[in-house]
């Protein structure tokens, strides 16, 4: 056995979209990282992940800088993703000459309509374009043949920190698009790229996202890259049941922050686990959309 002086310090990260503004969320998952990080001499990452189109804000990006600060964290920047696209696309050219990839031009309600079961991400796409295959161009997305590509990759295993060895079962998610339409690659396909490149080596994220890990699992051996430990946390939700949220107006950092409260003493009643009133933590895979 390793004597606990002789592991490797940890890298983790925060990798914030701008999209919109950080919120308690955002803090209580930046927290986790850091400490995570720092709880071993380790290392902290920022990495901005800005390729959402016109709706990836550079101020946001300041923002968050501030935010961060202001929660009295410290941190290494990454190159953001805006500056990675180069990569992403030698991962997606990798797969695609090995077969693995095929060009789909379903739409949402296309696949809604002709899906019969559901997996973590909704309808499980049919594989219209696998049985029906379609010439590649600019409207076309690039899925993953999950069944070719996990027959390829055999058996995988991967290690959660708090809920131990998991094997790997991408194939609950089926094909799964990994060079999109609208921008470039998926949330899947860049997330793995860029943890390799920055060598993290402790993925720390919400415990929604945990069966996201298996499909990285899976891209991890086919890609050749390094394969992390994860660390997935449990969220925080408001008293709706749902994870705070962008897209549901959670309180904004920066609006407390320029209000004058205190970033340091919140981030302290964070880790004391004192939340705003209606919030609490969840720590189960299943939780509210």
């Amino acid at each position: 056995m390793i004597a606990a002086s002789a592991m490797p310090s940890a890298v983790t990260r925060f990798a914030p979209s701008p999209n919109g503004p950080l919120h308690l969320g955002h803090a209580w998952a930046a927290l986790v990282a850091h400490d995570r990080a720092h709880a071993d001499g380790g290392t902290f990452l920022l990495r901005i992940e800005d390729i959402d189109g016109a709706r990836s804000r550079p101020e946001l990006a300041a923002a968050f800088r501030a935010d961060l600060a202001w929660l009295g964290l410290s941190w290494h920047e990454v190159l953001p993703q805006s500056q990675r696209v180069a990569h992403y696309r030698q991962a997606a050219d990798a797969l695609r000459a090995a077969g693995l990839l095929y060009p789909c031009r379903c739409t949402r309600a296309e696949i809604a309509a002709a899906a019969t079961t559901q997996g973590p991400d909704g309808p499980i796409y049919p594989g219209t374009c696998r049985q029906h295959p379609v010439a590649p161009g600019p409207d076309v997305a690039w899925r993953l043949d999950m069944a070719k590509a996990a027959a390829l990759a055999g058996p995988l295993s991967w290690v959660d920190e708090r809920r131990g060895e998991q094997r790997a079962t991408p194939e609950m998610f089926g094909d799964v698009v990994l060079w999109r339409k609208d921008a470039p690659a998926s949330y899947h396909l860049a997330a793995t790229v860029d943890d390799a490149a920055d060598g993290v080596s402790v993925v720390t994220r919400g415990i929604d996202l945990f069966r996201a890990s298996h499909v990285h699992r899976l891209l991890q051996a086919l890609l050749g890259l390094p394969v992390p430990r994860w660390h997935h946390h449990a969220v925080l939700i408001g008293a709706d049941g749902r994870k705070l949220a962008k897209r549901r107006d959670a309180p904004g950092l920066a609006e407390r922050r320029l209000a004058g409260e205190d970033g340091v003493a919140l981030a302290a009643a964070l880790r004391a686990g004192l939340f705003d009133t209606g919030i609490c933590l969840a720590d189960t895979i299943d939780l509210l959309p």
